[in-house]
């Protein structure tokens, strides 16, 4: 939550210079899709000729700039003209349905730098399962989850001599997806032409790796997201991965929600206090068929001489990035970063890429912060959040009705809900099912539900990679921080083998010097080892506090036992 501060916190707003989007006018663009790189990268370049100052005047007259909105609320609620006018976002016509199709689309997969050496790892798009891993030459590959055998998960099985291995009967696959061993064929025999794998084509880009979902349509490298910040020299961030056990659509929602920051996250840390929730505006400058983007700030930070708030771009399928330029007393430019890939794991599941950067070079104290302790606190975040979200998710799956017959939508807080929701109108046509503002389509193949413990266990164990595991102590489900995030992250799972490790050493060691303080004679010697003893008392503490911050959830306090 510290590295909000540059969207949250207002102290330096004075000193704030905007990034200017493509159009810096509060008029509504409806223009024809644009490509992802095109979007992103408008959205950083700084415009000298074109302020954000421009648009302040039209404030007034356009305090929310979202044409369409809730309906089908509680009788008491629309019935009471008074309460509702000004307040709740006002209905307007159905917008347009775009042509859009999911599968022709980057996802991202994961973070290059966790992607296991030794070890597939099955991860999933929608429904599509598929299996990542690094051949001999280090080069990534993916292929669709299933051993042309007899459709066991490949992700369950193993790499030798850099083959992937099914590990149900040994067949073996090239980088290329062609079956190059099969242990039961006769000497002599040759191997079917159709023993092979289907291929999905992936990209790294700026340390994320992207799938391109369609076997159809060409990749069109147009669509590859690309983020000018995290390219610019000195630009440091810290990313995390997160699965999480609510749909991404509910996630993306809660993601683009300001204004709850201060009552669930409240002191989490010192940039989400209570009280300072507040009304906010939004000023939708672009809304495409490729996404949306706009201003929001605090309603009572309007009138601040000088004040730039915040820009925030959604662009298709799954990206969120917030981003923000702030030029210090001596007139340095630092380029803020929150960028947010969503990926849809299935009915009901998402996973989360998280990156915070900038170019302002690091405080002395942030420095010796290890990573795992800022990626703990991101999880303590998302479990704030987690028990809301998972019951709204079932509330809708339940409901089967458009959010405008359900949610109460306001002005001063929800406008990009509404605008994400809207999109999904225009575009949920190509998707395998959404929940939009006004239409909605269910999937056409319910989720699986496993009714075999082993099978529910055994399709946890592929999509976790190689140092992940199912271990006795962590029960296998997406509520338990170790399999949301810790399996996913190869800093903290070193960072927890290595308190385990310094853990059993401390307890050795204290056990060895309480032993032999017994049997000296010498007070110095006793008072010695007892010493020992303690500090290594005090060791086994810090370790033991260390694992605990990685494997247990947050409770909060009014919960805690």
């Amino acid at each position: 939550m510290a590295l909000l501060q540059p969207f949250f916190c207002e102290k330096s707003l004075p000193k704030i210079l905007n990034f200017s989007p493509t159009s810096t006018t509060p008029k509504v663009t409806n223009q024809l899709p644009t490509t992802s790189k095109d979007l992103v990268s408008r959205s950083l370049k700084h415009n000298h000729k074109k302020s954000y100052f421009s648009v302040r005047k039209h404030w007034k007259k356009c305090h929310a700039v979202a044409e369409e909105i809730v309906g089908g609320l509680s009788s008491s609620a629309s019935s009471d003209d008074d309460q509702g006018e000004g307040v709740i976002l006002s209905p307007s016509s159905q917008d347009e349905v775009a042509e859009y199709d999911w599968t022709e689309e980057w996802y991202p997969l994961y973070l290059t730098k966790n992607i296991p050496d030794d070890a597939p790892l099955g991860l999933t798009v929608f429904d599509k399962q598929v299996v990542l891993y690094r051949d001999g030459n280090g080069e990534i590959r993916c292929f669709e989850d299933r051993c042309a055998h007899r459709l066991a998960k490949l992700s369950e099985g193993q790499l030798f001599d850099g083959r992937l291995e099914c590990l149900y009967h040994g067949w073996q696959y090239e980088g290329s997806g062609k079956c190059v061993t099969i242990p039961q064929l006769p000497k002599g025999a040759k191997i079917p032409q159709s023993a092979c794998l289907k291929p999905y084509e992936v990209r790294d880009s700026q340390g994320v790796m992207w799938i391109w979902m369609s076997h159809k349509t060409p990749s069109n490298a147009k669509k590859l997201p690309w983020f000018e910040n995290f390219a610019r020299p000195g630009f440091r961030d810290i990313s995390t991965i997160h699965e999480l056990p609510y749909d991404h659509s509910i996630l993306l929602e809660n993601l683009m929600d300001p204004a709850h920051v201060p009552i669930s996250h409240d002191r989490t840390d010192f940039t989400a206090k209570r009280e300072d929730a507040a009304p906010l505006f939004f000023e939708v400058t672009e809304r495409t068929a490729r996404g949306f983007a706009g201003w929001w700030g605090r309603e009572k930070d309007r009138l601040t001489p000088n004040y730039i708030p915040n820009f925030l771009r959604f662009e298709a399928p799954c990206v969120l990035h917030n981003s923000r330029e702030i030029i210090d007393k001596n007139n340095n430019k630092d380029y803020f970063s929150g960028l947010f890939l969503c990926r849809p794991s299935g009915q009901g599941k998402s996973m989360l890429i998280v990156r915070f950067g900038s170019t302002r070079k690091t405080p002395g104290l942030l420095k010796i912060i290890p990573q795992w302790y800022f990626h703990q606190n991101a999880s303590k975040v998302f479990e704030q959040d987690m028990g809301f979200l998972s019951s709204q998710n079932e509330i809708l799956m339940k409901e089967k009705v458009p959010t405008r017959e359900l949610y109460i939508n306001l002005k001063s807080s929800d406008t990009w809900v509404v605008e994400y929701r809207k999109w999904m109108d225009r575009v949920g046509n190509g998707m395998p099912y959404h929940i939009g503002h006004s239409t909605i389509s269910l999937p056409k193949d319910p989720a699986v539900v496993e009714h075999a413990p082993a099978g529910f266990v055994a399709n946890l164990s592929a999509s976790q990679p190689a140092k992940g595991g199912i271990g006795d102590m962590h029960a296998p489900n997406l509520a338990n921080r170790y399999f949301r995030h810790l399996i996913h992250c190869k800093d903290c799972r070193n960072a927890l083998k290595a308190f385990r490790a310094w853990k059993n050493a401390f307890s050795i060691v204290a056990l060895v010097s309480t032993a032999v303080a017994i049997l000296v004679s010498g007070r110095q010697w006793k008072a010695l080892l007892l010493f020992s003893t303690t500090m290594c008392l005090a060791g086994i503490h810090i370790c033991s506090t260390a694992i605990a911050m990685n494997t247990t959830n947050f409770i909060r306090t009014h919960r805690r036992l």
